[in-house]
């Protein structure tokens, strides 16, 4: 199953994971689908899963790397492992398509240094979303665009492209589920360019929702309110 490539990647694809095995066959797949026809790699970290989801990461030729300390620090792990000069962040759990990845990485090659999906502008969507989810988004997304001169759509969504250099711009910190709002907020902050691309938020297909509104949305608000100064 796995391909062999030669060179640096162009695309780097960093994919957090915690017992994610029964969506991994159909999101690598559905990946190398999409990236097959440039040089790329798979990136997994993994939070210490029980099920076979390392197992599966390896069979597709992925890189593995492990991180138990929250999908921020997952992430951030894996942004800085990559080796491509696009990276693609995206959750595991079949809620990113793949077939959207085209959006986001034509977005870095046409300029831009970080590209978000958004769930909130035409073209975008979600089928997995409850009206307490949406509240709190839509809250963060004003306050975030209040006290930082930002004009987003979205915040709280985890599928995104960027510039290997800008990675380094931002110096990334937050280890649990205010790390895109982290990312959101330094990308201002750093004087980066940013664009929105419209994405449809499927709902995940199987396994376990990792994100606990209330907890997290306590936790994103923090991440806000430190990122002032």
């Amino acid at each position: 199953m796995a391909t062999k490539q030669t060179g640096r990647p162009h695309v780097s694809v960093v994919i957090p994971t915690l017992n994610e095995a029964p969506n991994m066959n159909e999101l690598l797949l559905g990946i190398k689908k999409q990236l097959g026809g440039q040089n790329h790699e798979i990136i997994v970290v993994d939070g210490g899963s029980r099920d076979g989801t390392v197992k599966i990461a390896r069979r597709f030729g992925a890189r593995i790397f492990y991180d138990n300390n929250g999908k921020g620090a997952a992430l951030i792990k894996g942004l800085h492992a990559a080796r491509g000069e696009i990276l693609v962040s995206m959750d595991a759990d079949l809620s990113h398509r793949p077939d959207e990845m085209k959006l986001l990485v034509d977005g870095i090659e046409i300029g831009y240094d970080l590209c978000m999906g958004s769930r909130f502008i035409a073209g975008g969507g979600t089928d997995d979303m409850p009206l307490t989810r949406v509240i709190g988004n839509k809250f963060f997304v004003w306050l975030v665009n209040a006290l930082f001169g930002a004009n987003y759509s979205d915040l709280c969504y985890g599928y995104r492209s960027f510039r290997k250099q800008a990675l380094h711009r931002m110096r990334l910190e937050e280890h649990g589920f205010g790390i895109e709002t982290e990312i959101s907020i330094k990308a201002i902050k750093s004087g980066l360019k940013v664009m929105e691309v419209p994405s449809r938020e499927k709902k995940r297909a199987a396994g376990e929702a990792k994100l606990r509104t209330f907890k997290d949305g306590y936790a994103i608000l923090e991440t806000i309110l430190k990122n002032i100064a």
